[in-house]
């Protein structure tokens, strides 16, 4: 099936899945942050007395091996909208309608059938006020999230207070690769290793192909604890703002309640459209993980691409 311009989708392998943990959450007033201090609020983890493996936390891409550009460099120009407000038809940032809603949700949250948008949110060079409608994912983390003990799949991420649809939750931040590298570090792993590599694939003009490839394994954010569901409760979109390398910000897809697990579907499918060539890229796999979300939809297996277990040797996927 053929995409339209600027449509997008995910495909990554993690040996994850989502259930509930029987024990209540912590209240947020816990020493511990997992978060160290970078986001606007702590991250608290459950049970007491126990952390996360370590792991450099960043609340930003960071240019890892292998890619050529910077996702710090600046490389948008700013809109001049100095004494009127962004709307589509003057700010040269909402070129494709605007984003936001007056409560910051996000206006097109998806539906079946349809494809992700392209958001570009106002950057530092733009002359609006920093209280812009069109600034939510660089304002960062605003509702408190804890990272706990799953029964089933190591570690998750919930929420301890509800979350309306719509509004942006985290990022899924960490370092920023070169093809070649990630299948280096993919071919390195066992199937007993967690794979926290994500493969963004953005369908442009022309049949043209844009790919992020992500890992946070060792330097990331608590995007990295978000597990898999085949019934998730969050949506993937692309946000760019400074740089063409997106934000992978992850938006509530519903209503989601306090000590409601955040899980997202790693494949891309969820509210987006799939062609032969995704298909056949998350079916084909031989080595697959068991999928523990419970969804009555549950498809009993991660998703798998397989095109990152190639040689190494990019394909031609345009």
């Amino acid at each position: 099936m053929a995409r339209n311009a600027h449509e997008s989708c995910g495909a990554v392998a993690m040996p994850c899945g989502m259930a509930a943990s029987e024990e209540g959450p912590e209240a947020p007033s816990e020493r511990l942050d997992v978060a160290r201090g970078l986001e606007n609020v702590p991250v608290s983890a459950w049970p007491p007395g126990t952390e996360p493996e370590p792991f450099q936390y960043t609340p930003d891409h960071v240019a890892g091996p292998g890619t050529d550009v910077d996702p710090t460099q600046i490389t948008f120009p700013g809109c001049i909208c100095l004494k009127t407000p962004c709307l589509p038809g003057t700010c040269s940032c909402l070129r494709h309608g605007e984003n936001y809603d007056d409560n910051s949700c996000l206006i097109d949250i998806g539906s079946e059938g349809k494809c992700a948008k392209p958001v570009f949110e106002c950057n530092v060079l733009c002359q609006c006020s920093d209280h812009c409608r069109n600034r939510v994912v660089q304002q960062g983390l605003q509702f408190q999230l804890q990272v706990f003990k799953t029964d089933k799949k190591g570690w998750g991420l919930r929420t301890l207070e509800f979350i309306p649809k719509g509004r942006f939750v985290c990022e899924y931040a960490g370092e920023v690769l070169g093809y070649s590298e990630v299948q280096r570090r993919i071919q390195l792993q066992t199937i007993q290793d967690p794979n926290y590599i994500i493969a963004i694939r953005e369908h442009v003009y022309n049949g043209q192909v844009i790919e992020t490839f992500v890992d946070p394994s060792c330097i990331g954010n608590i995007g990295r604890f978000l597990n898999h569901s085949c019934e998730p409760n969050l949506l993937m979109i692309p946000v760019r703002i400074d740089s063409m390398v997106p934000k992978l910000a992850l938006f509530a897809a519903k209503d989601i309640l306090p000590e409601e697990e955040l899980s997202y579907d790693y494949s891309g499918r969820f509210l987006n459209l799939m062609d032969s060539e995704d298909k056949e890229r998350l079916d084909h796999g031989k080595i697959r993980k068991c999928c523990y979300c419970g969804a009555k939809s549950c498809a009993a297996f991660l998703p798998y691409d397989s095109s990152l277990y190639c040689p190494l040797e990019k394909p031609n996927i345009s």
